[in-house]
């Protein structure tokens, strides 16, 4: 996949709270929502993937703003079930996938964290950040790189490798997802 965001591509789960949605407006996707919202990318990745986009987070006088979670799940699957896409946008309906997650400036910008989802309610927690380097800034634009090669699973913030794990039994086939809650943000230039 390479190019602009179009919303026929994707598929999203959204908190059912008032002032919340999701669209596409000049080639960006964007999400401004109330709670949580996952908005996936409709096509199953396998084997050596590098997804690569940019992301911000808006802060100005929008009624979701708020400066937090700008967050990704990738190679996602569902051991219990084929299809993917049944939860609600609540974050805790994802705890029995397995799967990648960052949450970059979760808890209010307060960490950045890597953990692996296990598939059965484990989220194993392989790193994190407290310092202000690894957090948010409004309005800023990220430049985000996520890659799996062979068992390297590596998630890279302006040129700068914020995580790197070898993983012994690395997940080579899933789905992605844009991941956030009560924000509102806007996502360009998707390259997989």
């Amino acid at each position: 996949f390479n190019g602009k965001m179009d919303t026929l591509i994707w598929k999203t789960e959204i908190a059912p709270l008032p002032n919340s949605t999701v669209y596409a407006k000049d080639g960006q996707l964007f999400l401004d929502t109330k709670g949580g919202v996952t908005v996936w990318l409709n096509k199953n990745l396998k084997g050596n993937i590098r997804i690569e986009y940019k992301r911000k987070v808006l802060v100005d006088s929008g009624a979701n703003d708020r400066l937090s979670d700008v967050n990704s799940f990738w190679m996602a699957t569902d051991p219990k079930n084929e299809n993917l896409f049944t939860r609600d946008g609540v974050l805790e309906s994802y705890d029995s996938l397995r799967m990648y997650y960052v949450g970059m400036g979760g808890n209010t910008n307060k960490t950045t964290r890597f953990r692996k989802y296990q598939g059965n309610g484990e989220k194993t927690l392989l790193q994190d950040y407290t310092d202000k380097t690894h957090l948010l800034e409004a309005n800023e634009e990220y430049h985000i790189i996520i890659e799996v090669i062979d068992a390297t699973v590596r998630y890279i913030v302006n040129g700068e490798t914020y995580f790197e794990y070898k993983d012994p039994s690395v997940l080579k086939e899933g789905y992605f997802g844009f991941r956030s809650t009560q924000s509102r943000q806007s996502i360009d230039w998707i390259r997989i």
